[in-house]
Parts: structure tokens; C-alpha cells; sequence
């Protein structure tokens, strides 16, 4: 049929229900029966001229947001409806029956063109926002002055939301979380977002603000890294707590038997020696508010032996307790915090012990302000040693003016200016994105207070005195210490524990294993013609082993050591000769002889 290819496909929730002649009539017809309450206002409908379909969507789980519909140029809502919507006359839900409000979906939205404004309307606009700020989501429209950050950054900075410290909630010595974060002095942000009030931020607050100038200082903060005031981490900036929980269960075991509680005793196997236990109490527990180093054991207890003992020349089996105790993680001291008695649902005794870490910045640990502008601490400088301006004043943090102009985050800059007249009025500056108080108005209250109107302030260098050239931009933002520490992420290794199946070291920091030197890293290797740190990467410091090789089946050989024979297991010839290997190349070798492949090696003197 020569007419098919022109009718447009018509599809409900993905599935092809028919065609229709005229796909543009249908859409607006759908569109008005749904304003006019005809059909569900959670419907909604999208034409695609490009590939001519029609999508119809009415299926749980999609995201849409609210818009004033327009029309010939005008908005549905008047004046007064705003006024009834006021007095209480007129509802939301009223709004959205009469279809002067309707709710669009990701498709459906991309056939609109909404406008930001309502003196921006044109007779080409579908809908006008009811405020900007919806465009955004609940994170990313607490970010203040979003509107002059570029979208990449913004994303960057509303993903470090939820790796900031703050108060999770004020019953955390009530919880038991494997892992948790504790901020100790959060602050209200100065800067704000109307946002902020609508999820009640302030009631578990997650920031601090910090007196910032863009400045290189020494090299330190070359790049994205940070400087920190010794004074202000003194003082409290940044500190901050991390709970760990640790947990042991008295098992129940076929035949009756059961782990218990206990500080094991020189009978049991496996017995660390008093020393080990000397922090525990009579019932395996240790004592709260105790120094615990890492790898210490912090809940004691014993089980049962795996096998059944043999009876003793007395005819009395005594059964020979194994030791069980549970221990802090490497790189993870503190103190004891809490200790928690319950039972499990089997009825078997549980005990939960949290330990209560310091966290105080140091170098390499994360701060970040909203604006996805993250950065390591480089160094923490004496107070003595910071620049100050003519007031006195010494800046909390320093950040590196390189972190600026490529990444566009003029937001940033805008929350300084906005934070310094907040700190100087003792006021929170409005920063709602697309609602936020203007650079004119800032800029014109900074004079007011006698300061600079651009935020730059003349500095002096604290280990001479001397004027430092040039002015430095400096204001007050809020910035928030993220949970990666430096402290929980170092790892070495010299020597240690190997995987059984391939002898090469074990992965991990928790099983104290090796960096991996991956297939990409031994390419590098290779291009640079480093063949002696290849070889010392992938056999020395990994699986080398030395094995038997037949030279003339190529095969590994015996060896022996009982009868001191060395043979070839084919041949049963003693012609066999030490081959340096990776244990892992030894073990393919196995794994094709099980597939039923015949590798053989060929070996000869070396050159």
C-alpha cells in the first residue's frame, strides 16, 4: 500500500496500537481534551515529526514538573487567580482541572518552549516556568548564583552533596550504621537558597564558612589544592568524628554447641597471648571510652572446635575451645564509644561495638564549596605564616586562582562577594538561582561598609611583612569537608599475604594486598624499553617461581624430594633443567593440559 508509509504510528507506553492521517490534529486534540479535564492530567502526549510517531504516555514512574500553559502569547493564569490563590479561593488542584497549570513530562517537554519569564513571552511559547528555580532538582537548586556556573560544574558540585559531613540526624549515638560521619561545628549557610528553608537544611546543617582568598601561596596549592590556617583547624574548622561499628553474634552449631562471649583463656587454640585480651572485661567485652589501636581485638570470644575430639585415656572429652574474637580494621583506631547487648531473631546474643574516631584535615583530605570546585589540602600553614590583610584579617583556606577561568564557576565568586556582606550585615544573602540578589546590589552594599565594590583587598605576606603585589579577591563561602580522608585510603605493602590458586598477591587494603600492576601499566613498560622493571613488576615482586622443564617434552617435570629424583613425567628422562616463571603462566599451562591441549615449552641456553 503506497498511502501506509505516510500515516503516522501511534504508540501508548511503548507499544504500537494503530496509525493515524492527520498525527498533528490528534496531539493538539489530545492536549485540549486534557486541559479541559476530559482526560487524566498525568497523560501526556508528544509528537515526533522527525520520525512521524506519536507517543502517548501514561505509565507510574515518570518525572514530571508543573508549567503555566500559554496561549497566543498570554499565560492561562491571571492576576486574578494569583490573588484567589492567596486569599485560599482557588486551590492547586483547581488550577490544573481548569488546565491553566499542566504537568509535562521529559517527552512531551521536548516538543515545548517554555519561557523563563513572563516579558520574555512570544506567540511561538507553549508554557511559561511558575519560577525558574523548578527547572532544577531538590540538590542542585541549593547550589547559590547556579545560574552563572556552567552545567557540567554544577553537576560535579550537587554529587558532592552527598558525600558532605554534617549531622545525619541527632540520634546518631542511638544508631548502629557499619559506617558514619559526624561534623563537629556545621554552620548555617550565609549565602542561601529559598530551597534550603523548604527541606529544613538547617536543621542538620552539612556546611561551614570559611574566610577564602584566591591567591597562590609557595606552590603548595598548585592546582586544585587547597591552603588551611593552622589556627582555623585549631579552632575546629573541619574536625569532625567517624563511627565505626563492629559486630559478633554467639552462634548456635548442629549438636548443641554455641560460641560465647568470654576472654579466651591459655587453653584455647589459637591463644594471642594475655597481652592481646588485657583491654577486655571478664565477659569478652571491652570497657567504653578505651584506646583501641587498629588491630585490636575488641570483642572476645570462643567457639567450638570444627571436629569432634577424640576421647582422652580418662574416657572424658574435653572439649578444646577455639579462638573467634572480633578486631578493629587496619588503619582505623579510636576510642570506644558504645557497646550494645541485644539478641538476633534466632535468639542468639549479639553484640555491637562502636568505635569513635578524631578526624582532624590534614593533607590530602577533600574539601569542596557547592560550585563542584574540590580540591586537596596541599598544606596546613602556621598561623603565623598566613597572608593578612590591613585589618588583621587572616583567611581560613586558599585556593588556587588557575581554578577560576577554565572551569567558569563564576558562581563561586558571586557567593564570595555575597558571604563578606552577610559576615559585615550580620544578614543571609539570597543566592536562589535565577532569584538571587544581583553583582549591582552586592557591589553597592560592599561600599556601603567601606570596602572595595570588585571584593579584592590588599594583602600582606606573613613571613615578611611585605605588601604582596597585586590585589587578592577574597569573601566568605560556604565549603564543606567530604568524607574522603586520606587516613582510611593510605596503602602499602612490602610483604604479605598471596592468593592459594595463583600465588600473586592478595587484592585489597582490608587483606593488606598489593597495587595492582594492570595490563595497561606494562604496556607503558614496554613503549619506554624498561624490560628489567617489567620483569621486576610482573615476576619479581609477584608470583616467580622456579620450575623443572623436560627439554625434551617441554613440559613440567618432578621433582622428587622424597626419593631425590627430578623426571619427566612423559619421557621419564632426567634430562630436565630450571625454568624461571610466573606461578600464573605455570597454572594456564595446567588449565590447557585439562582442556585437552599439549603446550610445550621450548627451552635453551641463554644467549
Amino acid at each position: 500500500m503506497p498511502g501506509v508509509r505516510k500515516l503516522a504510528k501511534v504508540y501508548i507506553n511503548g507499544r504500537l496500537i494503530g496509525f493515524h492521517e492527520q498525527p498533528e490534529k490528534l496531539t493538539s486534540d489530545l492536549i485540549k481534551a486534557r486541559r479541559a479535564n476530559k482526560i487524566s492530567p498525568l497523560a501526556n502526549i508528544a509528537y515526533h515529526k522527525d520520525t512521524n510517531e506519536l507517543y502517548i504516555n501514561t505509565d507510574a514512574g515518570r518525572v514530571q514538573r508543573p508549567l503555566i500553559v500559554v496561549e497566543n502569547g498570554k499565560p492561562a493564569v491571571t492576576e486574578e487567580d494569583l490573588r484567589q490563590l492567596q486569599t485560599g479561593k482557588l486551590s492547586w488542584a483547581e488550577l490544573v482541572k481548569q488546565g491553566k497549570v499542566e504537568y509535562l513530562d521529559s517527552e512531551e517537554e521536548e516538543n515545548a518552549l517554555i519561557a523563563l519569564k513572563e516579558e520574555e513571552l512570544t506567540n511561538e511559547h507553549t508554557h511559561l516556568e511558575i519560577n525558574p528555580v523548578a527547572i532544577l532538582s531538590v540538590i542542585s537548586s541549593m547550589i547559590p548564583y547556579l545560574q552563572h556556573d556552567m552545567a557540567g560544574k554544577v553537576l560535579h558540585g550537587a554529587k558532592m552533596f552527598k558525600q558532605a559531613l554534617g549531622i545525619s540526624g541527632i540520634n546518631y549515638n542511638l544508631r548502629n550504621d557499619t559506617e558514619s560521619f559526624l561534623l563537629y561545628y556545621p554552620q548555617k549557610n550565609l549565602v542561601r537558597s529559598k530551597i534550603m528553608d523548604l527541606i529544613e537544611l538547617d536543621k542538620r546543617p552539612q556546611t561551614q564558612n570559611l574566610v577564602v582568598a584566591i591567591m597562590p601561596y609557595r606552590g603548595f596549592n598548585t592546582l586544585d589544592a587547597l591552603i588551611l590556617n593552622r589556627g582555623s583547624v585549631d579552632r575546629g574548622m573541619g574536625r569532625s568524628a567517624y563511627f565505626r561499628t563492629y559486630e559478633a553474634v554467639e552462634h548456635r552449631y548442629p549438636g548443641g554447641q554455641i560460641d560465647r562471649f568470654e576472654r579466651p583463656t591459655e587453653e584455647t587454640v589459637g591463644f594471642q597471648g594475655e597481652e592481646a585480651y588485657r583491654k577486655l572485661d571478664p565477659d569478652g567485652l571491652v570497657g567504653l571510652e578505651q584506646p583501641m589501636a587498629e588491630k585490636e581485638i575488641i570483642i572476645g570470644r570462643t567457639s567450638p572446635p570444627r571436629f569432634l575430639e577424640e576421647i582422652s585415656e580418662f574416657g572424658v572429652v574435653k572439649e578444646k575451645r577455639r579462638e573467634s574474637s572480633i578486631t578493629t580494621r587496619k588503619g582505623k583506631p579510636g576510642f570506644v564509644d558504645t557497646v550494645l547487648i541485644t539478641e538476633s531473631e534466632d535468639g542468639n546474643r549479639v553484640v555491637k561495638a562502636k568505635i569513635r574516631s578524631s578526624m582532624l584535615p590534614e593533607v590530602g583530605d577533600k574539601f569542596s564549596s557547592r560550585h563542584g570546585q574540590k580540591g586537596v589540602i596541599g598544606a596546613i600553614v602556621p598561623e603565623a605564616d598566613m597572608p593578612f590583610t590591613a585589618d588583621g584579617v587572616k583567611p581560613d583556606l586558599i585556593i588556587n586562582p588557575h581554578s577560576i577561568p577554565s572551569r567558569m564557576t563564576i558562581g563561586h565568586l558571586l557567593e564570595m562577594l555575597g558571604g563578606k556582606i552577610g559576615a559585615l550585615r550580620a544578614e543571609y544573602i539570597d543566592g536562589t538561582p535565577f532569584n538571587s540578589t544581583g553583582r549591582e546590589e552586592l557591589e553597592r552594599l560592599l561600599k556601603e561598609k567601606g570596602f572595595r565594590a570588585d571584593g579584592k583587598e590588599v594583602f600582606y605576606d606573613g613571613v615578611t611583612g611585605e605588601r604582596i603585589e597585586g590585589e587578592v579577591f577574597t569573601g566568605v563561602v560556604a565549603y564543606r569537608r567530604l568524607f574522603h580522608m586520606v587516613a582510611h585510603k593510605m596503602q602499602a605493602r612490602s610483604r604479605g599475604p598471596v592468593q592459594i590458586l595463583t600465588r600473586q598477591p592478595t587484592e585489597g587494603k582490608e587483606k593488606e594486598g598489593g597495587l595492582r600492576f594492570g595490563e595497561m601499566e606494562g604496556e607503558t613498560l614496554v613503549g619506554h624499553g624498561a624490560a628489567m622493571l617489567l620483569q621486576e613488576k610482573f615476576i619479581e615482586d609477584s608470583d616467580k617461581v622456579i620450575e623443572l622443564v623436560c627439554e625434551r617434552c617441554g613440559v613440567i617435570a618432578i621433582n622428587d624430594q622424597i626419593r631425590n629424583r627430578r623426571y619427566c613425567p612423559i619421557c621419564n628422562g632426567s634430562k630436565v633443567y630450571p625454568v624461571e616463571m610466573s606461578y600464573g603462566f605455570k597454572l594456564l599451562l595446567d588449565e590447557l593440559k585439562a582442556l585437552g591441549v599439549f603446550p610445550k615449552l621450548v627451552i635453551g641456553n641463554k644467549a
